[in-house]
């Protein structure tokens, strides 16, 4: 498979870059001296793409290599991918599911641990001294116990998530395009009608344009002022001044937030709210996750030029067809 050239269109982790170099004939776009030279001279070569992060593949993007034939992708989220035109261009579509689920619902809890109970708030308090000049923190008004939580996807994470939250002895509820079988959670054929029912909202969505700004001033109405968020999905599903006019005018409590709609840039507005809490999508960011993820985009590549297929095509582009 030496002789098979693959693009990485941004710099992936090391475990990627090395491996992927090992098999094939690995492009970095980032250090090409002369991108635009590196597409018109090279571009017809390129059979597969390795993508993370930001970067956009669609029509625009791939007119420039008309010959790909599977998109890797690095996370279970693929929404930097206009699917619908891959899929009609018979391009095969890979995620890295599972291997982060377990690491991904680990950091929902503590992020929501953190969020309820005002963790963060009281660690800067101490380390500014207030514990023995002020006295101690502030009695917080939030708590887990007696609490309703409302979770928005109740796929593989969203179960993780539930099933660490049954510990908590926690009602829960969640809001799905449809009903999930064999889960003893209520459903709420609608978002808003979830957001009413519970105290905590969690979103596990994903981004693209089904769910673009699903999450939006109705719901945050709906949620209450007592109500807090959690978003460990994608920031696209949420319309972020909808969420931070809530904020500032108390129509919710408070948010948990480990992913924002134009990462990495974070509305000045959040920042400067004490009663939140932020996180720099770190959901799935151990070594130990990551390389698992790694591993399964190389794996998709080169089960696909090897003849044996991908190992997890997405839905939208399946394999065996």
């Amino acid at each position: 498979m030496k002789s098979i050239e693959i693009l990485a269109p941004a710099t992936m982790m090391p475990l990627v870059m090395e491996r992927l170099g090992e098999a094939f004939t690995l492009h970095d776009l980032r250090t090409v001296a002369d991108a635009d030279a590196f597409r018109r001279e090279r571009g017809k070569a390129i059979r597969g793409l390795a993508v993370g992060g930001h970067v956009r593949i669609d029509e625009a993007f791939l007119k420039d290599y008309p010959n790909v034939e599977i998109i890797s992708n690095f996370g279970v989220g693929y929404d930097s991918v206009d699917v619908k035109f891959v899929a009609s261009k018979n391009i095969v579509v890979t995620n890295t599911p599972d291997v982060l689920t377990e690491e991904v619902a680990d950091t929902c809890l503590g992020l929501l641990l953190m969020t309820v109970r005002e963790l963060p708030q009281s660690e800067r308090w101490l380390r500014a001294g207030n514990w023995v000049n002020k006295g101690p923190y502030p009695l917080t008004h939030t708590t887990l116990r007696g609490a309703t939580v409302g979770i928005i996807g109740l796929g593989r994470i969203g179960k993780a998530i539930a099933r660490r939250l049954d510990a908590f002895d926690v009602k829960i509820a969640y809001h799905n395009r449809r009903p999930v079988e064999g889960v003893p959670y209520a459903y709420h054929a609608s978002l808003k009608e979830l957001a009413a029912a519970v105290d905590i909202l969690i979103s596990v969505a994903p981004g693209g344009p089904e769910t673009h700004h699903m999450i939006d001033a109705g719901v945050f109405e709906a949620l209450g002022p007592k109500g807090i968020f959690i978003n460990i999905g994608r920031g696209s599903a949420v319309d972020e001044p909808a969420m931070v006019e809530a904020l500032k005018t108390r129509k919710i409590h408070s948010v948990g937030l480990d992913v924002f709609e134009f990462e990495p840039k974070v509305p000045a507005e959040l920042i400067a709210m004490e009663h939140v809490v932020l996180l720099p999508h770190v959901g799935s960011g151990t070594h130990h996750t990551r390389n698992l993820m790694g591993q399964l985009l190389v794996d998709n590549m080169t089960g696909w030029f090897s003849g044996k297929g991908p190992k997890t095509p997405v839905s939208e582009t399946p394999w065996p067809r």
